[in-house]
């Protein structure tokens, strides 16, 4: 039976004043099957399409950030403590920096780790191998 499953992508948007963005990582959260997962990658070459001196070090280590909050890790800070919907929704809240989420969408799947992977492939690593 399919349970229902919200996704949001994360954006690098290197120039805020020119609103253009690279999708770097998809969070999705079900709260039936009581999953929580982000995937990330930051492409490097697009980036530096838009900004060829964004500090691609830093950002990498705030989408590990996300990661981290997702995955309930110790080493995640007191936001990944909370509960998974609780972290969801911090998440997911609107933020006007470098990195920033679309809003959310819903959809129905099988398998929450497989939605992920295809939402992942299809919005983050378009004809690319991670």
């Amino acid at each position: 039976m399919p349970t229902s499953f919200e996704y949001s992508v994360i954006r690098i948007v290197p120039r805020v004043e020119r609103e253009e963005f690279v999708n770097a990582g998809v969070i999705l959260f079900s709260l039936e099957s009581r999953f929580l997962k982000a995937l990330v990658h930051l492409d490097e070459k697009r980036l530096g399409a838009l900004d060829p001196e964004a500090d691609v070090a830093s950002l990498r280590d705030h989408l590990r950030a996300f990661e981290k909050v997702c995955d309930g890790a110790e080493d995640g800070g007191p936001i990944a403590q909370m509960s998974q919907r609780e972290r969801f929704r911090w998440l997911v809240s609107p933020r006007s920096t470098m990195i920033q989420v679309s809003a959310v969408h819903a959809g129905l799947c099988d398998k929450p780790e497989e939605a992920l992977e295809q939402l992942f492939r299809r919005l983050v690593v378009v004809g690319k191998v991670r």
